[in-house]
């Protein structure tokens, strides 16, 4: 069964990403499916753009010039104002023990990158079913697909 188009609607979604092509796929993708996004091509304006627009969730290349998201992720849950919000690492180097590493140092999860159009959405939400701030939203996850 799809995932509804609606399923993200009313939630703010923070971007933080050097590449374009990543950034746009995932704002197209989050856009689709009902998510206000905004993004920040490098490290310190994601953490200033998270202070600001407080998001439901944020997605956050590890591998970023100047300031990388593992920096990212420590500026964020050192701030009482966005130390709950769950972010989602994308990283472009898979490897055996990397998911560990990244909950270990305080992500919610990762995504393997390139981000995949056609599986990104139920990737991610998958991800996010277990935080506590979407129970809302897992009833409507569960109806659109088998979790």
């Amino acid at each position: 069964m799809p995932v509804a188009r609606n399923i993200l609607n009313g939630w703010r979604v923070v971007v933080i990403d050097d590449e374009a092509d990543s950034l746009e796929v995932a704002t197209r993708i989050l856009v689709y499916y009902g998510a206000h996004v905004e993004t920040a091509q490098e490290g310190l304006t994601g953490v200033k753009l998270v202070q600001q627009s407080r998001p439901h969730f944020i997605v956050c290349d590890l591998s970023m010039p100047g300031m990388d998201g593992w920096q990212v992720l420590r500026l964020l849950k050192d701030d009482q104002s966005t130390m709950t919000i769950p972010v989602i690492a994308l990283t472009a180097h898979a490897m055996p023990g990397d998911r560990d590493r990244a909950v270990g140092a305080g992500f919610h999860n990762y995504l393997s990158k390139p981000l995949k159009p056609a599986t990104f959405i139920m990737d991610l939400l998958k991800l996010l079913i277990d935080v506590p701030d979407f129970e809302p939203l897992k009833h409507e996850i569960e109806k659109s697909y088998e979790v």
